[in-house]
């Protein structure tokens, strides 16, 4: 999600790349022995989930620190694999396939077993919510009417005359534009990298400029522009349950009791509703709203 001005594409890279420097993007620094350090991907429902874990371990007396805003996957995983990040805010189903790109589960359950099975020695999984945010192929009202488009099947015909709009990394990612490819045999005229579910794919699909998006199914902009979303038959895109990923050495019983609490209290709404407070006109500051979240929900 992307385009709009060169310019603001390459601030936008850079910033994958390098991290954000007010927050501590990627290093190779071990985290210290008794500190949790907690990271986060480069868009707002990382952060702020990121920050649900932080508040929420902190308030329990568990020394924290944070490094947000870091990157993609394909940075911030070396940063849990090194032990300069402990902790990150997950999501199922891709983090299965980035593990193993073979990976065929689909259904929530199984996902879940098969990742914890896939996870290289030292890194876990704690319980999984039923808060889901899925990659889904995203089109306008006037597209959708246009090609009478209610799933990837009807958008089949259509691919080769149609630009698509995504972050980089959904150009290799297996469930990205190689899985339309396999499942669909869908390949688009051209691709656009944008940014990860922002306001660059956002104006995109409302300009124009790209025809079809990959945007996640909790981005608020979705219902707000009256965006649709296709129907994925052929599951492209396996479940996404949220949940924490935690270097195993730091997951003491006090650790897993408070984190597996967050999970058990978060569902798809409520994080439909957090992130549309994200994105609400005053802009709060993720951290707010995660205090409010923990709050109401009694953690």
């Amino acid at each position: 999600m992307k385009r709009i001005a060169t310019a603001v594409a390459a601030v936008m890279l850079l910033s994958a790349c390098g991290g954000d420097p007010l927050t501590g993007g990627a290093n190779n620094e071990p985290a210290p022995t008794d500190t949790i350090v907690v990271g986060s991907g480069n868009f707002p429902e990382s952060r702020l989930l990121a920050e649900i874990y932080a508040e929420a371990l902190s308030g329990k007396g568990v020394k924290v620190s944070k490094k947000l805003n870091i990157g993609n996957r394909e940075l911030y995983y070396k940063g849990v694999q090194d032990g300069s990040i402990d902790l990150i805010p997950e999501y199922t189903g891709v983090l299965l396939k980035y593990i193993n790109k073979d990976a065929q589960e689909v259904g929530a359950d199984e996902v879940y077993a098969a990742l914890q099975k896939a996870l290289p020695k030292g890194l876990i999984v704690l319980e999984k919510s039923s808060a889901e945010d899925k990659d889904a192929v995203v089109v306008t009202k006037q597209i959708a009417a246009q090609y009478s488009l209610k799933s990837i099947d009807d958008l089949v015909p259509y691919c080769k005359d149609l630009v698509f709009g995504g972050p980089p990394e959904f150009q290799s990612r297996p469930d990205g534009l190689p899985g339309l490819k396999a499942k669909y045999a869908c390949e688009f005229k051209e691709f656009k990298a944008l940014d990860v579910g922002g306001p660059l794919t956002v104006a995109g699909l409302k300009d124009n400029t790209v025809q079809a998006a990959d945007l996640f199914t909790t981005d608020a902009a979705i219902k707000a522009n009256e965006f649709v979303v296709l129907e994925d038959p052929k599951n492209v895109f396996a479940a996404q349950n949220v949940l924490p990923l935690i270097n195993e050495k730091k997951a003491s019983q006090q650790v897993r009791d408070t984190l597996n609490a967050i999970s058990k209290k978060l569902d798809t709404k409520q994080l439909l509703e957090l992130n549309q407070k994200l994105s609400s006109p005053d802009k709060p500051e993720p951290e707010k709203v995660a205090k409010e979240w923990l709050a109401s929900a009694g953690i």
